[in-house]
């Protein structure tokens, strides 16, 4: 059997986020029941619940992506002064950009599930913010950064996939430039690359405020998620064609790779 027909990589991705962001929520919650990690609470339970009834996500995800929430949100001194405000952001462009030219895709056969995403699914997007903010402590001042990188590149992808299939036209491999159908992994197209790169500049445009990030942390939170997007094509033109990874684990790595790429150029800069 292929491995991408399997749903061992989506467990795994499942085991390696919400028990984590569980404990570290928990942790936060314990730490200081404020008022504002009170309301960071009530904001994560409350978006889980419309996220469900929207059908933006199943049950399952929708409280998967409630507990990744609480963990973005605990701990800052207002929701506004978190990463919440660029999550809904994600949220936001995602949900419509799913919705775009829906009857042009169950056409071409690649129209999202309507019951939304599934627990995997939204771990897989979000699980390497929810991770992050989870060892902030261990990270400083580059949390935010890293966490955005994440956010962007999910953003990025979710835009570049679902709105390339409407306005792209016929999109083609990373890997050799082949024009190929509609909804094969790893391919792109020029119109979805870039909806796919301002899905993401909105995101950390958002982050510069309520996060706080300078200048050049803002550049180096939007170049690591358009870096996390081609390695999201490339994972995709390969390994998942093959069968050696499985959509989720692609989107997990990718956010992971965007996060990498973040730290790795701010590590750098801080070199010099």
């Amino acid at each position: 059997m292929r491995l991408n027909e399997q749903s061992w990589q989506s467990w795994l991705v499942l085991a390696a986020v919400v028990p984590w962001c569980a404990a570290a929520a928990l942790r936060f919650s314990i730490a200081s029941w404020s008022g504002p990690n009170q309301a960071a609470l009530g904001i994560s339970l409350a978006l889980a619940l419309l996220v469900s009834l929207a059908r933006a996500a199943t049950p399952p995800g929708a409280l998967t992506g409630g507990v990744i929430t609480a963990v973005l949100t605990l701990g800052a001194s207002a929701w506004y002064r978190s990463a919440l405000p660029a999550l809904l952001t994600l949220f936001v462009l995602t949900w419509c950009a799913t919705r775009f030219g829906r009857v042009q895709k169950q056409k071409l056969g690649v129209a999202e599930d309507k019951r939304g995403r599934n627990a995997a699914q939204v771990a897989a997007n979000l699980g390497v913010a929810g991770l992050t903010a989870a060892i902030a402590p261990t990270v400083g001042r580059s949390y935010g950064v890293l966490v955005i990188a994440a956010l962007a590149e999910a953003t990025a992808d979710t835009l570049a996939s679902e709105l390339g299939e409407v306005l792209g036209g016929p999109p083609f491999l990373l890997t050799t430039l082949y024009r190929v159908e509609p909804g094969t992994d790893g391919a792109i197209s020029l119109a979805g690359t870039m909806a796919g790169m301002s899905g993401a500049a909105i995101v950390v445009l958002v982050a510069v405020p309520t996060l706080g990030l300078r200048l050049g942390d803002a550049v180096v939170a939007g170049s690591a998620a358009v870096g996390g997007l081609f390695v999201d094509s490339l994972l995709g033109a390969t390994a998942e064609r093959i069968g050696w990874l499985n959509n989720d684990a692609v989107n997990f790595l990718s956010t992971l790779a965007a996060s990498l790429i973040a730290a790795v150029i701010l590590a750098a800069c801080r070199g010099r």
